[in-house]
């Protein structure tokens, strides 16, 4: 298969991210706050403004509040980012991020109630754009009012039009999409998502791999599993890798997942093999790690990260037993 020149990001529930960062959030307790940023976001949105400091252009797609477009607007216009989100009447919504300690806080919003017709309008959109040189990531929850099957729907039309399509997204809408008869290209959700999704505890390396392997046997092509700390297996014809690379203490982990998606649809574009897209993904998601914002830093310091990071390899054998152990490379 041709390596993608085109990638697309669709997002049906954008956000603006307000983060607040206090010295230690204690429950009932009044607080001051450190710091507090308001960032364009939602999955697609992070993922777009990572490939676009990657140097990769991309364009936009989904749902838009009109009365608080303005940073998306900006954000667009400040890195090769074209614009084709469908605004609706209302307010996109807000999500708060509580930083404190080393860890954040997360409480998401449900955002614009949405039709079938505005959902139609932006699946047609995306069915036009797409070809056998596109690469389309859809990512991220649905808002009220949205098909849960939908990102099933638009797997299977994109990939009728020959495009290749990465899914990150969890509960229902994963399940209905990882049920269809046509499945995604490359699939990446993290342990939690892939365990609600298999509907069993997976507690060991051992049972993430069986589980990835499942939907490799369905006919998924990649397979990608974050793990926090533990790293983040990939699973292709090519074999099963550990990524792993430490991240040191950071105060944020907000849009690494979002920064990894960037980095997969980056390594296609390369046309990459498994280990080069295992590096890559990573150094993206560690990168990322602590900056405020969808944003990456210097192409330089992403480079020197993908070196960095230490390649397992899990033979067939360790992916039955139970420590998962492989060789280093």
């Amino acid at each position: 298969m041709t390596s993608p020149k085109r990638v697309a990001t669709v997002t049906f529930n954008p956000a603006i991210d307000q983060t607040v960062t206090v010295g230690h959030l204690t429950r009932g307790e009044v607080h001051r706050a450190q710091s507090v940023r308001q960032d364009p976001g939602g999955k697609g949105v992070n993922v777009a403004s990572c490939l676009a400091d990657w140097g990769v252009p991309v364009t936009v797609f989904g749902l838009l509040g009109a009365d608080n477009a303005a940073p998306f607007e900006a954000l667009c216009a400040a890195k090769p980012i074209t614009d084709r989100f469908e605004r609706l009447p209302g307010a996109t919504r807000v999500n708060i991020k509580i930083v404190d300690d080393g860890e954040t806080t997360d409480i998401n919003m449900d955002g614009l109630s949405v039709d079938e017709a505005a959902s139609e309008r932006v699946l047609a959109a995306v069915e036009a754009f797409a070809a056998p040189d596109a690469l389309i990531v859809l990512s991220g929850s649905l808002p009220p009012g949205c098909d849960a099957g939908i990102y099933a729907t638009m797997v299977a039309r994109l990939r009728a039009a020959g495009a290749r399509v990465l899914l990150d997204t969890s509960g229902v809408p994963l399940s209905l999409a990882l049920k269809a008869a046509v499945l995604p290209d490359i699939v990446k959700p993290n342990r939690r998502e892939l365990a609600a999704w298999a509907g069993e505890p997976l507690d060991s390396l051992a049972d993430v791999v069986r589980c990835g392997q499942r939907l490799r046997a369905g006919g998924v092509a990649l397979v990608v599993v974050s793990m926090g700390e533990e790293g983040a297996l990939f699973l292709s014809d090519e074999g099963v890798l550990l990524a792993r690379l430490s991240a040191g203490d950071l105060a944020s982990t907000v849009g690494a997942g979002d920064a990894m998606v960037a980095g997969l649809a980056a390594a296609a574009i390369e046309g990459a093999g498994l280990e080069r897209i295992a590096r890559l993904a990573t150094a993206f998601a560690v990168a990322k790690l602590g900056r405020p914002g969808p944003h990456l830093p210097d192409l330089g310091t992403v480079h020197a990260l993908s070196e960095d990071v230490t390649i397992t390899t899990i033979t067939a054998t360790e992916a039955i037993g139970a420590d998962g152990t492989g060789e280093a490379r």
